[in-house]
């Protein structure tokens, strides 16, 4: 007869499976260019698709340094380098020393790029109704809380503590 821990420790590696699993669908839908495309029709806006997920995690994460912008993209920071820089000719951010290290340029949202990332939250919060039209308030309220925890300590990383 399998001990009590044997069937905890198999309970728990299923339900590791099932996020993981659960995070890679999540990962692949945010990541699909179509996605982006939807969003940006959506919020009625004209940006290449490229930039948009730049523009976006410039005002949530601003000031930003591109070395820093780019890892959290998944990209080359040369690359990024060059989308923030068109990202400025269009007005949307505005680039300046860093407060910390004058060495470091950081990107910071323009009052323009304020305005779209506006229009893409609005989008986005009409296109999340759609998916959440059918959930109970308290399983939304749940997910929220609980992903948000799942993000801290997986930023935080394994066996650090709050």
């Amino acid at each position: 007869m399998a001990s009590m821990k044997n069937v905890q420790n198999t309970h728990i590696e299923e339900q590791l499976r099932d996020i993981h699993r659960s995070v890679l669908d999540v990962v692949a839908v945010m990541n699909r260019p179509q996605r982006d495309e939807e969003l940006i029709r959506e919020a009625g806006i004209s940006l290449d698709r490229a930039l948009f997920p730049l523009l976006v995690g410039i005002e949530r994460l601003g000031p930003i340094g591109v070395v820093d912008l780019a890892d959290r993209a998944g990209r080359d920071y040369t690359t990024v380098s060059r989308q923030v820089a068109k990202l400025e000719s269009l007005g949307l951010v505005e680039r300046r020393a860093s407060v910390a290290d004058r060495r470091v340029r950081e990107a910071v949202i323009s009052p323009a790029g304020r305005a779209m990332t506006a229009r893409i939250d609005a989008a986005r919060e009409r296109l999340g109704r759609q998916i959440f039209q059918s959930w109970e308030p308290a399983e939304l309220a749940d997910l929220t809380r609980l992903l948000r925890k799942f993000a801290d300590a997986l930023v935080k990383g394994p066996g650090e503590r709050a």
